[in-house]
């Protein structure tokens, strides 16, 4: 643990990484001794690894980048120490477990995770829960810096009155869109007929016949699980959708196969792998009633005449929506769709779903699209006409009309300075060695290098 301003004499922390040298009493070698915490070169090592494998962008060397990076974490967690903060648990395992089950989906099996990563699964679990505990305490650490941050419309005004006019943002073209969706009426025979298949499949299973995970890998339609034999990892029953929670936190006995669960993706039988406290790992096959071209085809009757009683009057998209549309996320506001990367009605036109964007991009203010066919959000085949309710041309911010992202733009500046300014009075304060080798950088702080004297 660092002490309180950092600052250790060298013969201090040479000890310091002598003390953290493996049992077979040879010392790993540290690149860069923050306080009296060293920055491995095998950490940097695995660092850039992992960034390679998930092609996370970096700008500069990165053994340069890496190991400011990691040294700039040491002294927030250095501040995390001094604050008790702390996280919950249970909130990082859930981070790890998608992270885990992420890669697994990728790579296709936790044998070939272990091979990129030349880590066993637990120890990588290990590792990446301990990066995620970090994060967490460094993000808490720097939203308690920060959380004075505040932005009045007057200060908002000053901001923008002192950028250069080539420096505001330029907003793309953005629109807002309205949306009525009716999913196709769906044969009792073919939801039957997937009902069956569900029932042998459970046979097969129960009587020791057929691998369930063997069976998921042919024939569920989850994309995201059937590769990995159905398995979706652990998860809390806040993660599940209530109807497939309910089923399989009541399961107890892995060798048997659930009920059939009915949810908004279509109908599901679930395997119990474990439980671990308040998480369960589950493996599941998912089957969807297939959705015919005639049963489109009435659909999209069925809403070119909705839509042709509208534009002669009848009653109001708006009015349509509350009463006929099927999309639970936007029925009850008008069907104005809301963009979930910031929270707002508008959209650029490569965040709407395509097909979305394509109805829209011919239409003018006020105007309805013709009936089409999408994926919504749970990957069902549904029919929909969108309503083009404005659009904003692509141009320089301003304050009357780009007021939000105005006052987002300024905070995240302020915040940006109040946690510079700390980090270097923090770096200034702070005991720093860098070994030859890692010294010739241009460091995104100064103050690392210190003169002998200093040291």
């Amino acid at each position: 643990m660092l002490i309180k301003k950092l600052i250790l004499p060298a013969s201090l922390a040479a000890a310091a990484i002598a003390a953290w040298a493996g049992t077979d009493n040879v010392a790993e070698e540290a690149a860069w001794v923050i306080g009296d915490q060293p920055i491995w070169k095998s950490e940097i090592e695995e660092a850039y690894q992992q960034i390679l494998y998930e092609r996370t962008p970096l700008t500069g060397d990165p053994y340069c980048v890496i190991p400011e990076q990691l040294a700039v974490e040491k002294l927030y967690l250095h501040q995390a120490d001094i604050d008790t903060v702390e996280v919950q648990p249970a909130m990082v395992a859930q981070r790890v477990d998608g992270m885990l089950n992420y890669y697994a989906a990728s790579l296709g099996s936790r044998e070939k995770v272990e091979q990129v990563f030349n880590k066993s699964w637990n120890d990588l679990r290990e590792s990446l829960t301990e990066m995620q505990t970090n994060q967490s305490r460094v993000a808490q650490v720097q939203a308690n810096l920060t959380k004075d941050v505040t932005a009045t419309p007057a200060d908002v005004r000053r901001f923008v009155n002192s950028l250069p006019q080539d420096s505001l943002p330029y907003v793309p073209l953005q629109v807002e869109v309205q949306i009525l969706t009716l999913q196709p009426l769906i044969p009792r025979e073919e939801i039957e007929e997937v009902k069956a298949r569900l029932r042998d499949y459970t046979e097969r299973v129960n009587n020791g016949e057929s691998d369930f995970s063997t069976l998921a890998i042919l024939y569920s339609q989850d994309p995201g699980s059937s590769s990995r034999g159905g398995e979706l990892g652990f998860m809390g029953r806040g993660q599940l959708v209530p109807e497939y929670a309910a089923v399989a936190f009541n399961l107890n006995d892995p060798k048997r196969v659930s009920k059939i669960v009915e949810t908004e993706f279509g109908f599901h039988i679930i395997q119990l792998i474990e439980k671990r406290g308040d998480r369960i790992n589950t493996r599941h096959i998912l089957l969807r009633p297939k959705v015919s071209d005639k049963d489109l085809s009435d659909a999209i009757t069925r809403l070119d005449s909705i839509r042709a009683d509208m534009t002669g009057g009848k009653f109001t998209f708006e009015e349509a929506v509350q009463y006929l549309s099927q999309d639970k996320d936007t029925r009850n506001n008008r069907g104005q769709m809301v963009n979930q990367q910031n929270g707002t009605t508008r959209f650029e036109m490569s965040q709407l779903p395509q097909e979305v964007s394509k109805a829209v991009s011919t239409l003018q203010p006020g105007e309805i699209s013709s009936p089409f066919i999408m994926k919504d959000s749970k990957n069902r085949d549904v029919v929909a006409i969108v309503k083009l309710s404005d659009r904003i041309e692509g141009h320089k911010a301003n304050y009357a009309d780009d007021y939000q992202q105005l006052k987002t733009l300024y905070e995240e500046r302020k915040k940006e300075q109040i946690l510079a300014d700390w980090l270097n009075k923090k770096i200034a304060d702070t005991y720093v060695r860098i070994e030859d080798g890692w010294r010739n950088c241009n460091f995104r702080y100064k103050g690392w290098i210190k003169e002998k004297a200093s040291e």
